[in-house]
C-alpha cells in the first residue's frame, strides 16, 4: 500500500508545487516542472511513493481570455517526457485532482466546454509524461442544479463526448454534499468511468445507508484488474474556532465543521478502515490532511507503533519506517 499527499510540502515549505505567478509575470509549465523535480528529490529521500501534483502545473492553460498560455504542453513535450521517466524510475504514483471549476454536469454549455478543455489538457499533460494507467485525473460530478437525474445525465453526456485519451485518464469521486457513492455507481454502470472512494465524503453523504465496506468494494471493482485503485482518506477537523472580540466582549465560539479536513490523520480511524478492507483487492491511499507530508510521515510512525502488521504493507518497508521514527 502506498500513502500519498497532495500539493505543497509542509516538511520543506521552501519547495513549490507549481509556478504560481500571476499571468502578467508569464508563468509557465516549464518552471512548474523544475519545481516538480525538486519536490521529487524530497519524496525520494522520505520514501514517499505517491503524490498528487498541482492542478495548476500548466498555469492558465485553458483560460479562454489568455490564448497565449494554451500551448504549454506542446511547448514542454520533451521536458514532460524527461520528468515522466524520472517518475517511472522512482516508482512514484502521481495523479491530479482538477479544480472545483471543472463541472461537466453544468446546464450551461459554455461551462461544460471549458470543463472539457481542462480535462483534455490535464490528460494530455499526463500522456506527454508517458505515464501508465495509474496516473489519473480526478473530478467530482458537479452541482445538482435542482435536478439530480438531469445533472447525472449531463455529466454522462459530457464525459462520453470527451476524446478517448481523456476518458482513459478521468476517474470520478463521490462528494460530501451532492453526489454519493450510489450516484457515482449509477454513472459507472452506464459509461464505465472508474471510481475513487472518498471515505470522509461517504460518511457525510450516504443517503442510501450503503455500508462502508460495501461502498469501498463497489468502487474498487470499477478498476481494471491490472491497475491498482486509489482511495481518499481524511479525518474530520474536530477543533472549535474562537473569534476574538474587543476587551470585555464575549468571544464567539464556532463549532467544528465535519466537512473540513483535519491537519493530521487519526491513526485509529485509519487502522479500523484498513482492517475493515481485509479480503478486498489492494489499493493505494491519498491522504487529504492540512499538514500534507507531515501528516503522512506521522501516520507511518503511528502505524509502526500501533499496527505493525499494517505498517509492513507500506512503502517503504518497516525498517526504513523505524529509522524515520
Amino acid at each position: 500500500m502506498r500513502l500519498g499527499f497532495a500539493g505543497r510540502s509542509f516538511a520543506h515549505p521552501e519547495l513549490k508545487s507549481h509556478d504560481s505567478r500571476r499571468w502578467q509575470n508569464r508563468p509557465h509549465l516549464s518552471v512548474s516542472l523544475v519545481y516538480l523535480r525538486d519536490m521529487m528529490v524530497w519524496l525520494a529521500r522520505a520514501g514517499i511513493t505517491m503524490y498528487r501534483m498541482s492542478s495548476e502545473l500548466a498555469p492558465y492553460a485553458t483560460h479562454p481570455s489568455l490564448p497565449e498560455f494554451h500551448n504549454q504542453v506542446e511547448e514542454c513535450r520533451s521536458e514532460l517526457a524527461a520528468v515522466g521517466r524520472l517518475v517511472i524510475a522512482a516508482g512514484l504514483r502521481v495523479s491530479i485532482h482538477v479544480g472545483q471549476h471543472v463541472v461537466l454536469s453544468a446546464p450551461e454549455p459554455q461551462l461544460v466546454a471549458r470543463s472539457s478543455d481542462e480535462v483534455c489538457s490535464t490528460a494530455a499533460l499526463l500522456d506527454a509524461m508517458g505515464l501508465g494507467a495509474e496516473a489519473v485525473l480526478v473530478s467530482h460530478i458537479g452541482g445538482l442544479y435542482g435536478d439530480r437525474d438531469g445533472s447525472r445525465e449531463r455529466f454522462t453526456a459530457a464525459w462520453s463526448d470527451l476524446p478517448a485519451a481523456a476518458r482513459c485518464r478521468h476517474v470520478l469521486e463521490n462528494d460530501d454534499v451532492c453526489f454519493s457513492v450510489e450516484d457515482t455507481l449509477l454513472i459507472h454502470r452506464e459509461i464505465g468511468v472508474r471510481l475513487v472512494f472518498d471515505r470522509l465524503h461517504h460518511r457525510l453523504n450516504n443517503p442510501a445507508g450503503l455500508g462502508e465496506r460495501d461502498a469501498l468494494a463497489a468502487c474498487l471493482a470499477t478498476w481494471p484488474p491490472d491497475v491498482r485503485p486509489k482511495v481518499h482518506f481524511s479525518s474530520p477537523r474536530t477543533e472549535f474556532n474562537v473569534d476574538q472580540r474587543p476587551a470585555g466582549v464575549r468571544p464567539r465560539i464556532r463549532a467544528p465543521r465535519w466537512h473540513n479536513h483535519a491537519d493530521y490523520v487519526n491513526p485509529f480511524e485509519f487502522i479500523d478502515f484498513v482492517r475493515q478492507a481485509e479480503g478486498l483487492r489492494p489499493f493505494d491511499v491519498m491522504l487529504e490532511a492540512g499538514a500534507r507530508d507531515l501528516a503522512l510521515l506521522r501516520l507511518r510512525r503511528d502505524l509502526v507503533r500501533y499496527a505493525p502488521d499494517l505498517a509492513r504493507r507500506l512503502e517503504p518497508q518497516p525498517a526504513a519506517l523505524r529509522e524515520e521514527a
